[in-house]
């Protein structure tokens, strides 16, 4: 309460500003991340991408497929010319080869809150451990390393997909904003997720229990499932 006896939110007199991502490589059992490299990363890109046997993948997406590798380039320096952007390369552990790219974006220092976006997973990296720990390893250098005190996840409300991945990974549903955006000449209502502050040490934990070794049978295939971690 304030002095006129008004509800208000907790004092944080200690709060600092997070500090901007950016530079840093991050590196897991599965896969790593680096700052993505335009030259060195879209031919491979575009070869994984092309695993799919069509553009299906990209529907939620700001573009299509690029079908050439000069237009993978072309979008790759694209992205990588945003400033809001801090685009980053998904390097599998085993092969060090490029498998995907993602951003973090709508980055706010003052505030400590971003947002996980630009998610593009080839099918080297879907339904794959890499494509989880990802995710844990971008949310752990927000939250531990970045001091953000929020993470947002946003897809299009016809994305069944990323709304079971957000939901999969911890972040809370939060609502639903209509007509929030035109994408591909399409009207997009925007599906809003979010980690806090005060969640994250529980999804922390459980995304460090999935991918433990004594989580993965013989074959690589889990034991328990991310949700069941979670007690949920």
């Amino acid at each position: 309460m304030n002095r006129y006896g008004q509800p208000v939110g907790e004092s944080m007199p200690d709060w600092q500003p997070a500090r901007r991502p950016g530079g840093a490589t991050l590196g897991g059992r599965f896969c790593s991340l680096a700052p993505l490299e335009p030259q060195r990363d879209y031919a491979a890109l575009f070869e994984a991408f092309q695993l799919a046997p069509d553009g299906r993948d990209w529907t939620y997406l700001s573009i299509e497929r690029p079908d050439t590798p000069a237009a993978m380039l072309q979008h790759l320096e694209t992205l990588q010319a945003n400033p809001t952007l801090v685009n980053l390369t998904v390097f599998d552990a085993a092969s060090d080869a490029p498998v995907g790219t993602v951003a973090l974006m709508r980055i706010d220092e003052a505030n400590g809150v971003l947002e996980i976006g630009h998610v593009s997973w080839s099918p080297l990296m879907k339904q794959r451990s890499s494509a989880t720990e990802a995710i844990a390893l971008l949310l752990r250098y927000a939250f531990d390393t970045l001091g953000y005190r929020r993470c947002e996840w946003k897809c299009d409300s016809h994305n069944a997909p990323s709304r079971q991945a957000a939901l999969r990974f911890g972040f809370r549903y939060e609502g639903n904003f209509r007509f929030a955006v035109i994408v591909k000449g399409r009207s997009r209502d925007t599906d809003w997720f979010a980690i806090t502050a005060d969640h994250w040490p529980a999804v922390r934990q459980a995304l460090a229990r999935w991918l433990s070794a004594d989580n993965f049978d013989a074959q690589g295939r889990q034991i328990a499932r991310l949700q069941v971690l979670r007690g949920e």
